[in-house]
């Protein structure tokens, strides 16, 4: 991002998105990983035993279930960081504060216990973990749904997690090295997410999706569509008014070849 436009970005205050956390939130985020937990343990229940499951179906549904958390957790990212305000009645305290606190201050989540760290992801799994419960466990066909489905809210529920890992300074010796073979997500690649202004690899779980999203442009096509759509500015809230502006003409005048080159751009791992 040019000097210019760096010096135009106007975020808020750090302590004023912190207090927005408050007590009922996180007591609804305690009953949401409670939840979480009673379920998924009533899927592995239920799918002990099964005929149907055998370990290659369980292979394949747990990896394509990361994939597609990691797809997930940047589009959530996206629409967080993106759109919507802070003031928006329960979605904005509960959902879009986080997202904008975490830019102000990146190493707030790393003094964020297991609750405020994890119960977001588990609130938003919930509809999934109960269909993938609920699902008919009756041929390897529903199986696989019912695995794939509760493979990936796992990994969903674990995103953040992951996430707050890539910022701690000293992580444990077992997750730095998940971080180094890019098992999880490493500190280096999630870095160029954090490049004023917030605009790129949104995936956080693994951030394998990052380089195929850009090389499409696929979060951008989507801004540009909603823009187009509904007449929003994207991170309008997030970096004020004046910034996305100029955010949004850069990227118009932008080649498409530069989108590419920058994609292709090696990124050092931890």
């Amino acid at each position: 991002m040019t000097t210019e436009l760096k010096n135009q970005v106007r975020q808020q205050d750090a302590s004023v998105l912190a207090q927005g956390y408050s007590p009922a939130i996180r007591a609804m985020e305690v009953v949401s990983i409670l939840a979480f937990v009673g379920l998924e343990t009533a899927l592995v229940w239920r799918l002990w035993g099964n005929p149907h499951v055998g370990p290659w179906l369980v292979l394949s549904a747990v990896i394509l279930g990361y994939l597609a958390a990691d797809f997930v957790s940047g589009l959530v990212h996206w629409m967080g960081d993106t759109w919507g305000s802070t003031d928006m009645p329960v979605l904005g305290k509960a959902f879009i504060r986080p997202f904008r606190e975490h830019h102000v201050d990146e190493k707030a989540i790393t003094r964020h216990d297991f609750v405020e760290t994890n119960g977001n992801n588990c609130l938003v799994s919930l509809p999934v973990a109960l269909l993938a419960l609920l699902v008919p466990h009756s041929s390897a066909s529903w199986v696989f749904l019912s695995t794939f489905l509760g493979a990936m809210i796992f990994w969903v529920m674990a995103t953040n997690q992951f996430h707050k890992w890539s910022h701690t300074d000293a992580p444990p010796a077992i997750i730095g090295f998940l971080q180094r073979v890019h098992l999880i997500l490493p500190p280096d690649h999630h870095r160029v997410h954090h490049t004023s202004p917030y605009d790129k690899y949104y995936c956080i779980t693994v951030g394998w999706m990052n380089k195929p999203l850009a090389l499409i442009g696929f979060f951008s096509g989507m801004e540009r569509l909603i823009t187009w759509v509904t007449g929003a500015l994207p991170r309008k809230d997030d970096i004020g008014t004046e910034a996305a502006l100029e955010l949004v003409q850069a990227q118009e005048q932008a080649e498409p070849s530069e989108a590419l080159a920058e994609s292709a751009t090696p990124v050092s791992q931890a």
